[in-house]
């Protein structure tokens, strides 16, 4: 459930995102309401009587949804990886699966056709080349297995994006993916498209100071090449609060996700 996005390739560091969620791991979980819905959402999707005896937590975060995956499937077997070593640490004492793994779905350490199911709620965006996660997912899905995810696409934070741009013109919020690119990568990965969609979630803030707490909280803050270094300027900060004040609706600041959900199936 580790969440927010890596741009494409050329995007973060892979070790910069394992410790800023691995210093975020005592704080995620009290501001991870969107995580948990969307996680949620994402179990809804999965086939009806679908029955892993094997499943994979891919981006298991805090361990929030390899416990929810341990009471849904409870003759099932379960694995959960992520790439912060300080989110397994968190996560493992919880329980939920037999192995937790430190790795990167980039090069899953699993052989080959050893899982019915790969279930990845927010984390998968922050891999460079989501063609190899795709080829990866296949390799160690069984035939007839599925692999379900939820990532984030192009127009999420665009208010704070858009905010910032009136400022200084930089880089400071994560980019992502076209859901196009989702379209053509899934389509072309040999994985069956069971169900392929975008969906919006919108939360409100009091203030600018509630949401970027938050992003940091969760390890989601800013995390792309090229990003401003140091601390930001009082008169910067003020220039961002005035630029989103221009967003403000009756319930508060708003700060939009664009979700993509993802239900693939391994033909037999």
């Amino acid at each position: 459930m580790t969440d927010l996005s890596l741009v494409l390739s050329g995007g973060p560091d892979k070790r910069q995102v394992a410790a800023s969620f691995s210093r975020a791991a005592a704080s995620y979980d009290s501001v991870a309401g969107l995580q948990r819905d969307v996680g949620t959402q994402l179990l809804q999707r999965l086939p009806v009587n679908f029955a892993p005896s094997r499943w994979l937590d891919l981006g298991c975060g805090t361990g929030y949804f390899t416990r929810a995956l341990a009471s849904h499937f409870t003759e099932g077997h379960g694995v959960a990886l992520d790439i912060a070593e300080g989110m397994l640490n968190h996560a493992r004492p919880l329980g939920g699966a037999e192995h937790f793994i430190a790795g990167d779905a980039e090069r899953l350490p699993l052989q080959d056709s050893t899982c019915d199911l790969i279930f990845s709620s927010l984390a998968v965006q922050w891999c460079g080349d989501f063609e190899v996660v795709l080829r990866e997912a296949s390799r160690v899905l069984t035939p007839g297995g599925i692999f379900a995810f939820a990532s984030l696409c192009t127009g999420t934070l665009f208010e704070l994006r858009e905010s910032w741009q009136h400022v200084d013109g930089m880089a400071h919020v994560n980019r992502f993916r076209e859901f196009s690119r989702y379209e053509q990568l899934c389509a072309g990965s040999g994985l069956r498209t069971l169900s392929l969609e975008r969906q919006p979630h919108v939360l409100h803030y009091a203030d600018v100071r509630s949401l970027t707490h938050e992003l940091k909280a969760l390890g989601a803050h800013n995390l792309n090449p090229g990003r401003p270094g140091g601390l930001t300027g009082r008169a910067r900060v003020q220039g961002l609060i005035d630029a989103y004040e221009r967003f403000r609706q009756a319930s508060g600041l708003p700060a939009t996700y664009q979700v993509v959900y993802a239900v693939l199936e391994k033909p037999v």
